[in-house]
């Protein structure tokens, strides 16, 4: 895992590598998923400068003593990792360290941690002050996961879009708290 941390990047230079492949694609994918980068910015940016971290939750940050690390496996065109990445990095800061290591360079470390054999992101690694995996998370809180399910069970009643809406609001509601709290019980 040391290897994969040491290739991680920060929040900053996630963003920017999101903004530079928007405005100067370099490949077929960054052309297809131009509107995805765009969305992604959109909603990093909205959730900066709306999420304030819970003091309930700091305080049972503190009183976990966790002197590891977060590895946040992602790509700024996600959806999921839009509303959730900038949350869980504005939550950790000045307290411990987080870096983003991006899925479509190396496709590696994601295969060690699918969800139901799918490379869906974002994915959080809880690395402990060695290194070693303590625990992981992703790719959506239990709500999103729970809207998932509507869809898949029933596809003709709650339709893609529904789907996508309802966890675009909750998401916008929620500001990351949820993923938050999640992440903090598997600490």
């Amino acid at each position: 895992m040391k290897n994969y941390w040491d290739k991680g990047i920060s929040f900053e230079e996630y963003v920017h590598i999101g903004r530079e492949r928007l405005e100067n694609p370099s490949n077929q994918q960054e052309i297809d998923y131009k509107q995805y980068y765009e969305l992604g910015l959109q909603r990093m940016d909205r959730t900066l400068k709306k999420y304030v971290p819970d003091e309930e939750q700091l305080k049972e940050l503190a009183s976990k003593n966790f002197d590891g690390k977060i590895l946040i496996i992602s790509e700024a065109w996600c959806g999921d990792a839009s509303a959730t990445v900038p949350a869980l990095v504005k939550f950790f800061e000045g307290r411990n360290e987080v870096k983003i290591f991006l899925r479509d360079s190396d496709k590696s470390l994601i295969s060690q941690f699918l969800t139901n054999g799918t490379e869906s992101i974002p994915k959080i690694i809880i690395l402990d002050e060695d290194f070693n995996v303590k625990n992981s998370w992703g790719p959506r809180p239990k709500y999103g996961k729970d809207l998932l399910l509507k869809y898949k069970a029933n596809p003709e009643e709650y339709t893609k879009d529904q789907f996508y809406n309802d966890l675009q609001l909750y998401y916008a509601k929620n500001r990351g708290k949820d993923a938050v709290q999640e992440i903090l019980e598997l600490l």
